[in-house]
C-alpha cells in the first residue's frame, strides 16, 4: 500500500506496539477489524506526508469465459499464491473477496 518497505515496516511495528500496549492494559476493542482499520489509516497518513506508491504498469488482458470455473478449481494455497502476486490495491481486493475472511458489512467497513 505504501510502495516503500521501510515505511511499511515502521507502520507495522507501530501498530504491533500499540496492540501490545492495549492488550497489556486490557483495552483491546471489541471490533475485530480495528487493527486493519488502524493499519489502513496509518498508511494513508504516511502516504499523505509525501510518500507516494510506485506507478505500476499493468498489461490488460481479456478474461476468458472459463476463468470463473478455473478459479473455483484452485486449491486455497494456489489461490493465495496467485493473489499474493497481484499489485496493491488489487491484491487487497482479491484477498478480501476470494479468501472469504470477512462478511460484506466488514468489507464495507474495511474498505470504506
Amino acid at each position: 500500500m505504501l510502495g516503500d518497505a521501510a515505511k511499511a515496516q515502521e507502520v507495522f511495528e507501530a501498530i504491533m506496539h500499540d496492540a501490545a500496549l492495549r492488550a497489556a492494559q486490557g483495552e483491546l476493542p471489541k471490533d475485530r477489524l480495528w487493527m486493519f482499520n488502524d493499519a489502513r489509516w496509518r498508511c494513508l497518513e504516511v502516504s499523505e506526508a509525501g510518500l507516494q506508491a510506485e506507478e505500476v504498469e499493468m498489461e490488460e488482458h481479456e478474461l476468458a469465459a472459463t476463468a470463473p470455473a478455473q478459479i473455483a478449481q484452485l486449491e486455497p494455497q494456489q489461490l493465495a499464491v496467485w493473489i499474493s502476486g497481484a499489485p496493491d490495491p488489487q491484491r487487497t481486493a482479491l484477498a478480501l473477496f476470494y479468501l472469504d475472511e470477512f462478511s460484506h458489512e466488514e468489507l464495507l467497513m474495511l474498505t470504506e
